[in-house]
C-alpha cells in the first residue's frame, strides 16, 4: 500500500532564500527516488513562508528509504534552524474508496 501525507512548516522571517533554494534541490533528489510517487512543494497563499509538501511513496519501505536517504537527513538538519517549529510537522493520509456515481 502507498504512504501518502503532507509535510508542514514555516519559514522564519529572513530564511525564505535559503529554504526555497533547499526545497528546489531536496525537490530533484526526492523525485528521484526509485519508491517516489509524488513530491510536490506549495506555499499557503496567505503566508508564502508557510510551506506544504504532499508526497507519495510506493509503499513504506520507499519511504523508510526516503528519510534514510542521505539529502534528507542533511536537508532536515539544516531546516530546523530556519522554522519556526521544531521540525516538519507530518500529517499522514489515508485514501479515500471512489464513490461511484
Amino acid at each position: 500500500m502507498s504512504v501518502a501525507l503532507y509535510a508542514e512548516f514555516t519559514v522564519k522571517s529572513g530564511s525564505e532564500d535559503r529554504v526555497a533554494e533547499m526545497v528546489a534541490e531536496l525537490t530533484a533528489r526526492v523525485r528521484g527516488e526509485s519508491g517516489n510517487i509524488l513530491f510536490d512543494p506549495h506555499t499557503r497563499r496567505e503566508n508564502p513562508n508557510a510551506y506544504v509538501v504532499y508526497e507519495i511513496y510506493r509503499d513504506e519501505e520507499a519511504f523508510q528509504a526516503h528519510i534514510a536517504a542521505d539529502h534528507s537527513k542533511v536537508f532536515n538538519a539544516e531546516l530546523g534552524g530556519l522554522i519556526e517549529e521544531d521540525g516538519s510537522q507530518l500529517s499522514w493520509l489515508t485514501p479515500v474508496a471512489a464513490i461511484e456515481s
